[in-house]
């Protein structure tokens, strides 16, 4: 997650009218031919009563020509950016016609999460869908980092469904589809001139930023133990359980902590990294917290910042909840400010700048956080009602798909905890991607039920 400075969002704006993608669609658009499909994001919902096919047609109609309905087109020009173009093709629904048994729901949605995409066709996202034989439904719309972080695919989801649900026909220049760009036309050499010029003035205003702030540091995060090195076929799946809780108890355990509703998420996220052993007792914990920078009327694909903060863990202890409260909000002070914003964040020019092979070169020696703590507030109450019919659970996660257990190791990937919540409940999709410390499903339930009891909480786990 990076930040977007007045000067690079100023150029953000594009030329001649084209949406060029952002210093964030560039690196995940460039990483997707390393790692493909590593980064996506997930859309899920349970129903009681049985959807008909047809209604998931019609929405997906609509996506086909809504925010997410995109394509990269790249430019000959060395130095331009690529721009997004509206997308004349899409994944067809999947549709199974075998019931899935009620036990086998978690698996399904995992299961969904693997697609090939291609972001330059504009094939970014897809649709799926099935009957439970307990008479319900499962829905997932699974969508790749390309094309959209959090912000961008809620957008698209409220967008397709409320023309939905109000009967409308699909329609591109009638909803947020209008939002993608206009495709490139005669005058685009020029264009790409245009924006070849303005990154250069970019780069350099962005150069002189980060000399200014090279005094500024960014937490640091722990290194990764090298033991204990537990026995593991050579793909790995990241060990992922969703739990959910009465949101009254939730708040009224925050409030009683001196924290907020954040602060829990974060304060529990420590907790289970503590317990599993990943971190030392006394250590601190780099937090990332995504936060969405997002306008009204926003074309960007991405659009998100991470602030990262400094929590301190103490073995049989709860976190600081009032510590977790200042830190955040010094945290946001200090990204609203360039002078206070870390050197690294005003070199996306610079970054945009680099060739696939140096990206690939350094991806292959970074490292993924160690906490990542995703909120997403009440949003699954704006985008429950398909149709006639109401979720009974909604569920949005960053997806970690399987991979070598070995570059789990080396990217040195943590705990990732993904919160959000309706009127009534809590739902909390949390993802163990360290294949020494949760192994399996059954170990993070564990180690998150114990957490869980230390703050009085009681976890309903799916």
């Amino acid at each position: 997650m990076t930040v977007t400075s007045p000067a690079v969002a100023a150029v953000a704006a594009g030329s001649a009218g084209l949406n060029r993608i952002t210093a964030d669609d560039d690196l995940f658009f460039k990483l997707h031919s390393l790692y493909p499909n590593a980064l996506v994001n997930q859309l899920a919902y349970r129903f009681d009563e049985r959807l008909d096919p047809e209604l998931l047609r019609r929405w997906h109609a609509h996506l086909a020509t809504g925010f997410i309905a995109r394509r990269v087109r790249t430019t000959r020009f060395p130095i331009a950016r690529a721009h997004w173009e509206p997308a004349d093709e899409s994944l067809p629904l999947v549709w199974s016609a075998t019931p899935l048994s009620d036990d086998a729901v978690l698996e399904w949605f995992l299961e969904q999460a693997a697609v090939e995409f291609d972001p330059e066709r504009g094939l970014v996202w897809q649709l799926a869908g099935t009957h439970t034989e307990s008479g319900g439904t499962v829905v997932t719309l699974v969508a790749s980092h390309v094309a959209c972080d959090g912000g961008g695919m809620m957008h698209a989801i409220v967008d397709s469904l409320g023309r939905l649900n109000r009967g409308e026909t699909p329609d591109r220049a009638a909803g947020a589809g209008k939002l993608v760009g206009p495709v490139a036309a005669s005058g685009r050499f020029a264009a790409d001139l245009a924006d070849a010029r303005g990154q250069l003035r970019a780069v350099a205003r962005g150069v002189r930023a980060a000399r200014r702030a090279r005094g500024v540091s960014e937490p640091a995060r722990n290194p990764r133990p090298a033991e204990p090195r537990l026995p593991h076929a050579e793909t790995w799946q990241a060990a992922e359980t969703i739990v959910q809780v009465d949101l009254a108890d939730w708040d009224a355990v925050a409030a009683a902590n001196g924290g907020t509703t954040n602060g829990l998420l974060i304060g529990v996220a420590v907790g289970l990294l503590g317990r599993s052993g990943r971190i030392a007792d006394g250590a601190d914990v780099r937090v990332d917290i995504p936060h969405s920078m997002r306008v009204a009327d926003d074309p960007r694909a991405n659009a998100t910042t991470g602030l990262p903060i400094s929590v301190t863990y103490r073995a049989g202890e709860r976190a600081d909840l009032p510590a977790v409260r200042a830190a955040l909000k010094a945290a946001g002070l200090a990204y609203r400010n360039p002078e206070t914003i870390p050197p690294i964040q005003h070199l996306q020019p610079v970054q945009m700048l680099l060739p696939k092979v140096v990206l690939h070169k350094f991806a292959r020696t970074a490292k993924a956080p160690e906490c990542l703590c995703t909120n997403m507030g009440r949003t699954a109450q704006n985008i429950a009602v398909l149709g006639p019919h109401r979720a009974r659970d909604v569920i949005m996660r960053p997806v970690v798909n399987p991979g070598p257990v070995d570059l789990f190791r080396q990217v040195e990937v943590g705990v990732n905890l993904a919160f959000s919540c309706d009127d009534d409940t809590v739902t909390l999709v949390v993802t163990g991607g360290d294949p020494d410390r949760f192994p399996t499903r059954k170990s993070l339930q564990e180690l998150l039920a114990a957490e869980f009891a230390d703050w009085g909480l009681t976890p309903r786990f799916w």
